[in-house]
């Protein structure tokens, strides 16, 4: 059987920075009051004309594969994770494909939210372990600041979302000592409704109608006590199922890096594993949550960082909307 490695990783995010003091002139609102509760300094929004879901991929997508080494016509496969895609369908991955000149290889697109990176990479592992492909590109990608309102009915989630893209290309490998250890994943569908995007959707025959766009119900809900109370429980247990499937203890760990969904999640289960600063890589404070780029986004940053060498062994963890969530332990 073949194993899979992280060849490259790159990572996309638009030049609009959006701050806390900008957020406070369309909504009740404080930078403290948001740094408190989240840990987010600022986002990104994208520019209308510029940055799209599948662009911001492409862009993220050309950086990893020039740090991969690979020529682009070597991708056999591109796996497309995101909740925002340009159209309601087709999905982005086709798009991708296209706007890289790559040949008439196969594209998916899957919808996991938080979770679709760790999702994606579970999916490329298990093509490259049985041999199907060889080097898969896998993109999380993000457009969430047109589908937040800056106003305070909408607080709870406008100062928490942001745009983005990160991808990493994942190549087979004879080695049986590097790259991805294991992957795990779950769901419980009763909690749907507690992270849900309603509208619109195809259980009404008229889609989107004006009242829904007068009272709100068009924007997407989150019962956040609810979503903190799960996902501290799940990341905790995922994690220690990744280490206990691989016979290795939490001391094993060098980075852990969370899905960005809250910089107070992320402190809370450092705390639970005991680990110092500098074994959890966290950038929510300059890109908020970027749902299912945020996982590549840190990545590629913390690649960038020195932090991503020979020998360490990284865990990546996720939680978010369905509920999912899922772990990866990776060789480098």
């Amino acid at each position: 059987m073949y194993h899979t490695k992280i060849a490259g990783v790159g990572h996309y995010v638009p030049e609009n920075i959006i701050t806390n003091q900008d957020l406070e002139k369309h909504m009740d609102t404080t930078d403290a009051w948001i740094t408190e509760r989240t840990g987010i300094k600022e986002r990104r929004f994208f520019t209308e004309g510029k940055d799209t879901t599948a662009l911001m991929g492409v862009k993220a997508a050309k950086l990893a594969i020039q740090r991969s080494g690979i020529n682009k016509d070597e991708i056999d496969f591109i796996i497309f994770a995101t909740l925002s895609p340009d159209f309601y369908f087709p999905g982005s991955g086709v798009i991708v494909q296209d706007q890289l000149g790559l040949p008439n290889i196969g594209a998916l697109d899957i919808r996991n939210q938080c979770s679709g990176f760790i999702y994606g990479l579970s999916i490329a592992d298990q093509f490259i372990k049985t041999g199907m492909y060889k080097n898969i590109l896998l993109i999380g990608s993000e457009t969430q600041s047109n589908f937040i309102e800056l106003s305070d009915r909408h607080r709870n989630m406008a100062v928490i979302f942001g745009d983005g893209a990160g991808a990493v290309v994942l190549s087979r490998t004879d080695q049986t000592n590097i790259g991805i250890l294991s992957t795990h994943l779950h769901a419980e569908g009763k909690y749907a409704e507690e992270l849900i995007n309603y509208h619109p959707g195809t259980r009404n025959k008229i889609r989107i109608t004006p009242e829904m766009l007068t009272d709100g119900s068009i924007l997407p809900y989150m019962n956040g006590n609810m979503v903190f109370k799960h996902a501290v429980v799940r990341f905790e247990e995922v994690i220690r199922e990744a280490l206990d499937a691989n016979q290795l203890t939490p001391k094993d760990i060098d980075l852990l890096i969370p899905h960005q969904a809250n910089l107070r999640i992320s402190q809370f289960i450092q705390k639970k594993f005991a680990f110092p600063d500098e074994k959890v890589f966290n950038n929510i404070q300059q890109y908020g949550n970027t749902t299912a780029a945020s996982i590549p986004i840190a990545l590629s940053e913390a690649w960038e960082q020195g932090l991503i060498t020979p020998g360490k062994l990284i865990c990546l963890a996720a939680f978010g909307s369905g509920f999912t969530w899922g772990s990866a332990l990776v060789k480098c």
